[in-house]
This record gives C-alpha cells, sequence and structure tokens, in this order.
C-alpha cells in the first residue's frame, strides 16, 4: 500500500480540500493554486467521466486557462493533473518511474488518501469533484 503525502510538485501556496466522490467511494484530495485548478475550483461541483488506462484515470474535460511555465513532465504517483492537449482531466496513480516521457501536463493537486484504493475501481467511472 502506497500513502501518498508529498507536496513538491503540487502548487506553492495554500491548497484547498475536494474529495472526489465515484459512488459510494469518496477519494480525499487537495486542490493548489495553480491556474488550471484555480479555474476548476470556480466550477465546483463538477463531474467528469474517466477511463482506467495503464497508470491513470483520464477523461476529456472543460478547457482550463494555463500559463506556459506551469507544464511539466512526468507525475508523481496520485497525482491530479489537466493535460494541454486534448483537455484531459487525469489522476495520475502509477508508474511514476516511467513518467517523465510524458509532457505538457499541469499539476492540479493531489489525492491524500491509499493510492491503491484506486485498483478498486470500475474501469470506467464518473468522479464528481466537490468541495470536502
Amino acid at each position: 500500500m502506497q500513502q501518498n503525502t508529498q507536496n513538491n510538485s503540487r502548487g506553492n501556496g495554500s491548497n484547498t480540500q475536494v474529495r472526489l466522490v465515484v459512488g459510494e467511494t469518496i477519494l480525499p484530495a487537495v486542490i493548489n493554486d495553480s491556474t488550471p485548478a484555480q479555474a476548476l475550483l470556480t466550477k465546483l461541483p463538477y463531474t467528469v467521466q474517466l477511463q482506467r488506462y495503464a497508470h491513470d484515470y483520464c477523461g476529456v474535460m472543460d478547457a482550463l486557462p494555463y500559463k506556459k511555465e506551469e507544464l511539466r513532465s512526468g507525475w508523481t504517483n496520485g497525482d491530479i493533473a489537466f493535460a494541454v492537449a486534448g483537455n484531459y482531466f487525469a489522476i495520475l496513480y502509477k508508474d511514476e518511474e516511467l513518467s517523465q516521457e510524458y509532457d505538457g501536463m499541469v499539476t492540479m493537486g493531489a489525492l491524500t488518501c491509499d493510492l491503491s484504493m484506486m485498483d478498486q475501481l470500475k474501469g470506467s467511472i464518473s468522479v464528481r469533484i466537490e468541495l470536502a
């Protein structure tokens, strides 16, 4: 079981507590102060349809603003990110050691729960993001 408590790439200021609701499962998380994260907070509650892939759950969402300097490659397991090419909302919970080949993402926050919870979810999910 892997607990995700790192905050090194997850914003420079205060974090806003949120929860990701998937059916009866509640995944606690934080949203940081990045430009797309702050835009997402204004839309809450917000629902997005996600599909499981090799190392994440990902789905198309509304376009969000971002600053070029916020773009990065790779992730830390547990990151919640906005992939700007395609307007993807992603919960990245595996394979951080392989992640540097993926670029064009802005980290918007992170799960604050045990990441093994992600393996318990179905392949296609509806996630409602709301303030905690």
